[in-house]
């Protein structure tokens, strides 16, 4: 079901789709799965029976569209004249550990009831005023909320959940409280580092990434015990003390990147980890990653089924390693994580 390029698995979701379910492809799926979140955290997704590849080129010209634009009119719909989250970002107001990426881009996040916006996520998306760009979008996400619930079912198969331990965890995401980004990278400054957006986590839930084809521009840090650290192209290390090596996560016709956030692995006990990455820039180019994410209120604590699938700890123990992840609101851990996100005029938003 899955196979091996460049040290990440390609898996195909395609037994998930189909009316009439082959339980030993949907197993082989499950499986493949669950092991690229034990090994990896990261993985290609085929999605060729799901999508048309004609949309996400769609999508990605028309983020080269609004980019090309003069900047006063991008900077019509800036973070600034909503709730600092949804809206466009100008180069550099985007933060990556106290360290400004070298893109732009706009954020949306999923529509709530009585829009605030002086309060934190809690606005109105604004969108371009180019022609098309609301429609094609807003029925992108609505095939990407319907794949993370698929993928999500596949993940449950895969950790050997029952159908109640499944159903009890898609509670927990039947209302995602999802967030896509369109991410534009142009021409780095001369003085620059060369990096488009720093080493970072995801902090949610999956991740599914539509890029163009541009390559050795995403890079995923696998871990790998006993292994001196090695970097790309002489790039500065940005993995502090862990044991692996960075690689190349290049395009795959028909896939799109999918890597699990800090929700699974405290979902999992730590037996799936986030798995860290950056952007190194190669050029312009353009990205387009969907955040699957659990719902606001969601409370997201180590599965039963993750549990049993550990190997059991000493109950007497002081250990770390017999410890649980402690759980989390999901709504509280995003606000947290968002006020860290971007710099304006040289502050904090909500300095």
């Amino acid at each position: 079901m899955s196979h091996v390029l460049a040290s990440l698995p390609i898996i195909d979701i395609a037994p998930y789709l189909e009316a009439e379910r082959d339980p030993t492809k949907c197993q082989s799926t499950s499986d493949a799965l669950h092991n690229a979140c034990v090994e990896y955290g990261f993985f290609y997704l085929d999605i060729s029976q799901f999508i048309d590849p004609s949309e996400p080129e769609e999508l990605t010209r028309l983020a080269r569209e609004f980019f090309a634009l003069p900047q006063e009119e991008k900077d019509k719909i800036g973070l600034e004249h909503q709730d600092y989250a949804r809206g466009y970002q100008r180069l550099k107001q985007n933060v990556t550990n106290g360290k400004a990426d070298n893109h732009e881009g706009i954020d949306f996040y999923k529509p709530v009831e009585k829009p605030d916006r002086s309060k934190a996520v809690w606005g109105e998306n604004q969108w371009p005023d180019v022609p098309g760009f609301k429609h094609k979008y807003e029925h992108w996400i609505e095939k990407m909320k319907k794949l993370g619930l698929i993928v999500m079912e596949a993940m449950s198969v895969g950790l050997k959940m029952t159908t109640e331990e499944w159903l009890e965890l898609r509670a927990q995401v039947d209302d995602s409280f999802w967030v896509m980004r369109t991410i534009g990278y142009p021409p780095l400054p001369t003085d620059d580092d060369g990096f488009s957006c720093g080493a970072h986590k995801d902090y949610g839930c999956l991740t599914l990434l539509h890029t163009d084809p541009t390559r050795s521009a995403l890079q995923v840090f696998l871990r790998q015990s006993g292994t001196a650290a090695s970097n790309l192209d002489g790039l500065p290390a940005e993995h502090g003390t862990e044991e692996g090596i960075w690689i190349n996560a290049d395009p795959v016709p028909n896939c799109v990147v999918c890597n699990i956030g800090e929700m699974w692995e405290i979902w999992t006990n730590g037996l799936y980890k986030s798995t860290l990455h950056r952007v190194v820039h190669r050029g312009s180019s353009y990205r387009i990653p969907f955040f699957f994410e659990p719902n606001f209120t969601a409370n997201v604590a180590p599965l039963r089924a993750a549990l049993r699938l550990l190997p059991s700890q000493d109950k007497e123990s002081s250990s770390n390693e017999g410890q649980t992840y402690e759980s989390v609101v999901y709504g509280d851990f995003l606000l947290r994580k968002v006020d860290n996100n971007f710099v304006l005029d040289g502050k904090g938003k909500y300095d």
